[in-house]
C-alpha cells in the first residue's frame, strides 16, 4: 500500500492510498466466506460453493464490493498512522480506481486536528473580585438560617406577607378544568415565588375559607406555557416564628455554645465560599487571555456538529425536564432565534478552542493522570449525575468513555498550570495566592464550563 497526504486548509487533509491488489486476498477470501454463509445453490452444500460459481451466479462485482468494504477500514486507518495525522470525525471516501486483478484506488477527506503553537504564557496578568465579608453577609447567613428554624402556628386573621397558608387549586384553560389542574392541601409561604405568578395578590387579605380567583400563564404539567384561570381557596393561614438570635439558638441550630462562635463560622464558611469563587474567576480569566494569545483554526464540520450537539442538549434534557420547548425559552430570555443562535456558536467556538489548546498543552507539559485524580473526578462526576459511583463507573467503562475523562482532567491540569504561572491580582491590588488544594479538580470543571461539557456528560452518562 502506498499512500500521500494533501493538506486543503489548516483543518482539513485529502488521503491518496493505492493498493496493490494481492494485498485484498484476505477480504476477498472473507467476502466470498460471507456470501457462502447467505446464499443456495443446488448442488452444493452450504458453505461449500466454488468461488467460480459465486462468481457466475451472483457477479463477481457483489463480491468485490463487500471486499472493499471489508478492508477499506483497515487501509484508512494504515494510511493515516503512516502520515502521523491526528483526524477528527469520519472521513469522506471515494473509490477513484477498482480494477479487478490490479489495484484498488481511494481518497479520503477528513478534518484534523491544527497544528497550534503555544506562546509562553508566562506573562499573563489577571484581576479578581477581591474576598470581603462584611458584617451585613454574617447577619444575612444567620438570619437564613434562622429561617430554617422558623415554626408557624395557626392564626385567626387575613393573610399577609411571611405568612404560611394551606390553599386548594384549580386551574382552568379556555373554561375546562386541567386533569392536572387540581391540587389539594399545597402549603405556600407568601412571597416565595415558589409556585404560580399573580399568586400573592390573590391570597394576601384572605382569611381561612376565602377564596380568589386569578390569570397566570402555567409553568408546568400538560398546559405549562398557557394562560390558566386559577381559582385558589385558603383552608388555613398560619403565621411563621422565628426563634430568638440567643446562644440557645446557636445550640439549636449548631454545634456551637454561643451565638458569637456561630457567626465567627458563619465568616469563615462565607470566606471559604468567596475564596472558591474567586479561584474560578482566576482561572476563567486566565484561560480567556490564553485563548486570545492563540491562534485556533476550527474544523466547519466539528464547529457543525458541535452547535447541533449544544442546541439537542438544551431542548432535549434542559429545557424538556423544565416543560418548555426552544420558543418560550427565547422569550422568556428576551431573544431572537438569531441572536441565540449566535451566542450558541460563540460558545461552541470556545469550547473547540479550549480543547485544542489544552490539548497542545498537555502534550507540551508532558501531564499525566493518576488513578487517584481520576477516581476524584469521576465521583464527582457521578454526583452531578444522580448516580451512584458504581453505576457511573460501570456506564463509563461500557459506553468507553474512560479516555474522555481521563482527557478532562489533564486539560484541568494543563489550565492548572497556565495559572500557577500567571499573575492574579484582587480589585485591591493584592497578589492572590492561590490555594493549591483541589485546585486541579476546581480547574477542571473551570474547563468543563468552557467547553459546555459538564451537563452534556452527565446526560450521556445517565443514558449510558
Amino acid at each position: 500500500m502506498k499512500s500521500a497526504v494533501e493538506t486543503l486548509n489548516p483543518t482539513r487533509v485529502r488521503l491518496t492510498v493505492e493498493v496493490p491488489f494481492e494485498e485484498l486476498k484476505d477480504s476477498l477470501d472473507a467476502a466470498y466466506k460471507k456470501i457462502n454463509q447467505q446464499v443456495t445453490v443446488k448442488g452444493f452444500r452450504k458453505g461449500k460453493i466454488p468461488a467460480r460459481v459465486i462468481d457466475q451466479r451472483f457477479g463477481r462485482g457483489a463480491v468485490l464490493e463487500e471486499a472493499v468494504n471489508d478492508a477499506l477500514p483497515k487501509f484508512y486507518t494504515e494510511a493515516v498512522n503512516e502520515a502521523e495525522i491526528d483526524v477528527l470525525g469520519q472521513p469522506e471516501v471515494d473509490i477513484t480506481e477498482l480494477k479487478d486483478g490490479e489495484t484498488l484506488n481511494f481518497t479520503a477527506e477528513v478534518d484534523v486536528r491544527p497544528a497550534i503553537e503555544i506562546p509562553d504564557f508566562s506573562g499573563i496578568e489577571v484581576e479578581v473580585d477581591a474576598v470581603e465579608v462584611t458584617d451585613e453577609d454574617v447577619e444575612k447567613s444567620v438570619e437564613q438560617l434562622r429561617e430554617r428554624f422558623a415554626s408557624t402556628s395557626p392564626v385567626e386573621r387575613a393573610a399577609q406577607d411571611g405568612d404560611v397558608v394551606t390553599i386548594d387549586l384549580e386551574a382552568k384553560v379556555e373554561g375546562e378544568v386541567l386533569e392536572d389542574g387540581i391540587a389539594n392541601g399545597v402549603s405556600y409561604t407568601i412571597g416565595s415565588g415558589e409556585l404560580l405568578e399573580g399568586i400573592d395578590d390573590a391570597v394576601k387579605g384572605l382569611e381561612a375559607g376565602g377564596e380568589a380567583t386569578f390569570t397566570s400563564e402555567l409553568k408546568g404539567g400538560s398546559a405549562a406555557g398557557k394562560e390558566a384561570e386559577v381559582t385558589v381557596k385558603v383552608t388555613q393561614v398560619a403565621a411563621r416564628e422565628l426563634p430568638e438570635l440567643d446562644d440557645d439558638f446557636a445550640q439549636l441550630a449548631s454545634e456551637f455554645d454561643t451565638l458569637d462562635e456561630l457567626k465567627a463560622d458563619s465568616r469563615k464558611r462565607l470566606e471559604n465560599m468567596k475564596q472558591y469563587d474567586q479561584a474560578t474567576q482566576a482561572q476563567e480569566r486566565v484561560l480567556e487571555k490564553l485563548l486570545e494569545m492563540v491562534e485556533v483554526p476550527v474544523p466547519e464540520k466539528l464547529l457543525e456538529d458541535e452547535i447541533n450537539t449544544r442546541k439537542h442538549n438544551l431542548e432535549h434534557h434542559q429545557l424538556g425536564q423544565m416543560g418548555l420547548d426552544l420558543a418560550k425559552y427565547l422569550e422568556i430570555q428576551g431573544k431572537t432565534e438569531e441572536e441565540f443562535d449566535a451566542e450558541t456558536k460563540e460558545a461552541a467556538v470556545k469550547g473547540i478552542k479550549t480543547q485544542f489548546v489544552l490539548d497542545e498543552l498537555v502534550k507540551q507539559e508532558k501531564l499525566n493522570v493518576n488513578q487517584e485524580e481520576l477516581t476524584e473526578h469521576l465521583m464527582r462526576r457521578a454526583a452531578s449525575s444522580g448516580m451512584s459511583p458504581d453505576q457511573f463507573a460501570q456506564a463509563v467503562v461500557e459506553g468507553g468513555q474512560v479516555p474522555l475523562l481521563v482527557g478532562e482532567v489533564a486539560r484541568g491540569k494543563a489550565l492548572a498550570v497556565v495559572v500557577e504561572k500567571a499573575t492574579v491580582k484582587d480589585t485591591n491590588g493584592e497578589i492572590v495566592d492561590l490555594d493549591d488544594e483541589d485546585e486541579v479538580e476546581q480547574a477542571t470543571e473551570t474547563v468543563e464550563a468552557a467547553e459546555g461539557t459538564a451537563d452534556e456528560a452527565a446526560e450521556d452518562k445517565s443514558e449510558a
